[in-house]
């Protein structure tokens, strides 16, 4: 196929529409930790695992397995009982970062 060709069919808006109707994995993750099987074990109701992030650090926004942009957690102004998140950087392909 010539490459003119090959562009055109890329581009193509049903080809787009197709690209853009495939859902992904969005995880917003405040923080992590390790534990031991056996400490996991003795968890119960209330209990208080510590995060590797403190209190106003940025959290990492992945989508599909990839860290694509990082923020803060927000009160949702429309509702007060949900939590949302405020882009504050996007990391680039290759792996700098772009500031908003």
């Amino acid at each position: 196929m010539p490459e003119k060709d090959q562009a055109e069919t890329i581009g193509d808006d049903r080809n787009l529409d197709t690209i853009l109707g495939i859902p992904v994995n969005i995880q917003v993750v405040l923080g992590s930790a390790t534990m031991l099987v056996s400490n996991l074990l003795k968890l119960g109701r209330g209990a208080v695992i510590p995060l590797n992030h403190r209190v106003g650090e940025p959290i990492d926004i992945v989508v599909n397995g990839r860290v694509i942009a990082r923020g803060e957690v927000v009160v949702v102004e429309d509702d007060n009982s949900r939590f949302g998140v405020s882009l504050t950087e996007i990391i680039s392909a290759q792996s700098g970062a772009l500031e908003m």
